[in-house]
């Protein structure tokens, strides 16, 4: 195996007689650079999107959030209470009641709003300041509330505005024949103070407003909600929040983190990272047919040359290693020129904002080490398959006719 490793790099970097094929083999070698580049900077870039994404639409998730297991609330107690905030693992937690509700204002109306009661810890679990950028967050047991950007647009209202008020409507529960509006729906009316803006989704969806107000609203009792949002503590392991939850809250309700409460985001983003891998991937295929034309060419032309080595006493899978050795670091030198070069690219990139996405948004990518590794997994395997096939042309019948 010395012998053909030996005889391998020396043909790889030695010039043939012939301009054509070195020609080839020129091309073959900036394919395999271009496609490995291409295919890093293409998994930098979209990583850099999934995470640019999941920054503003995950701003407002908590690290953990306890849902009710079944229905739509579920009942803390006061032990309960006292113990979530003795919790070693939590560092803030905050309680929320959350439902649709039917909004007017001015005669305009918007059916699908969901409120979303919150108590005053609430903008010490999620970073509130940050994403409101009209007006001031709510105060507690008041009349106010703080809207979606979305939602203030389609009912044209804006901050602190007392003259018009914003009507917020939800189904009474029961049976019977209504009558009138009023029999029908709980209501209350609130002053907008602030407006937030996160993603196009949640600021068409939310309005925050003071937890006893949404109790008003939906007829909850005092410790009746819809889930409790979780702050840890630095360096908490998720896995022992989850554990110290259950044996505080049970069975009744079902912990989450920030991928599990974007579940069908972060699959949608998985997929779509997926076929964009399988797609340079192609690319990168298509470019190492050139290695094999070029090592089957290199094998045409080394005839006399394998025949010598034949005839002092090399085997034919020696031979056919010396060229599967070839075809193999020129995959993977090659691989490793192009990662080098879509890396000092992508540093460029983050560095210097080449590319724009808009006048003030450069297009984001990340450096992370899992693309590293994916790229030069995958054009191991796949230069590996094509010095394969390759090196799969030599036989005994083509060595000895050569002349």
């Amino acid at each position: 195996m010395n012998f053909s490793l030996y005889i391998a790099k020396r043909y790889l970097i030695s010039k043939s007689s012939n301009n054509a094929i070195n020609f080839i083999t020129i091309i073959a070698a900036i394919g395999v650079i271009l496609g490995s580049a291409a295919l890093f900077i293409v998994l930098s870039g979209f990583s850099g999107l999934k995470d640019f994404t999941l920054e503003f639409t995950s701003i407002i998730d908590p690290d953990l959030k306890a849902e009710a297991t079944s229905g739509k609330s579920f009942s803390l107690s006061q032990k309960e209470m006292t113990q979530l905030e003795n919790a070693k693992s939590i560092a803030q937690f905050s309680k929320i009641i959350e439902e649709r509700v039917f909004v007017t204002f001015d005669g305009k109306s918007y059916p699908n709003a969901f409120i979303k009661g919150v108590d005053g810890n609430y903008d010490q679990v999620n970073k509130m300041d940050s994403v409101i950028f009209y007006g001031s967050w709510l105060a507690q047991k008041s009349n106010q509330i703080v809207s979606g950007l979305g939602i203030s647009s389609s009912l044209s209202f804006g901050i602190v505005d007392y003259g018009k008020q914003v009507n917020l409507y939800v189904p009474k529960p029961g049976k019977g024949q209504i009558t009138s509006l009023k029999q029908a729906y709980n209501s209350f009316d609130a002053v907008n103070v602030g407006i937030f803006d996160v993603s196009e989704e949640l600021n068409n969806k939310y309005i925050f407003a003071p937890i006893d107000m949404a109790q008003a609203l939906l007829g909850y009792e005092d410790l009746q909600i819809s889930a409790i949002e979780f702050k840890l503590k630095p360096n908490t392991s998720e896995d022992d929040a989850r554990n110290e939850l259950k044996e505080i809250l049970g069975n009744k309700v079902v912990v989450k983190n920030k991928a599990q409460l974007n579940d069908a985001l972060y699959k949608m983003l998985n997929t779509e990272n997926l076929v964009v891998y399988l797609i340079f991937t192609l690319v990168l295929i298509i470019a190492l047919f050139n290695v094999i034309g070029s090592i089957t060419m290199m094998i045409l032309d080394k005839k006399k040359n394998l025949k010598t080595l034949f005839n002092l006493g090399a085997q034919v899978k020696d031979i056919r290693r010396v060229f599967f050795f070839q075809g193999s670091l020129m995959s993977i030198v090659g691989g490793v020129i192009g990662l080098i070069l879509g890396v000092i690219l992508v540093i460029l990139q983050k560095a210097f904002s080449l590319v724009m996405l808009t006048n003030n948004l450069a297009y984001p990518v990340t450096l992370k080490s899992i693309n590293v590794l994916v790229v030069l997994i995958t054009i191991s395997i796949l230069g590996i398959i094509a010095s394969k096939i390759a090196s799969g042309r030599i036989s005994k019948s083509l060595i000895e006719a050569a002349v």
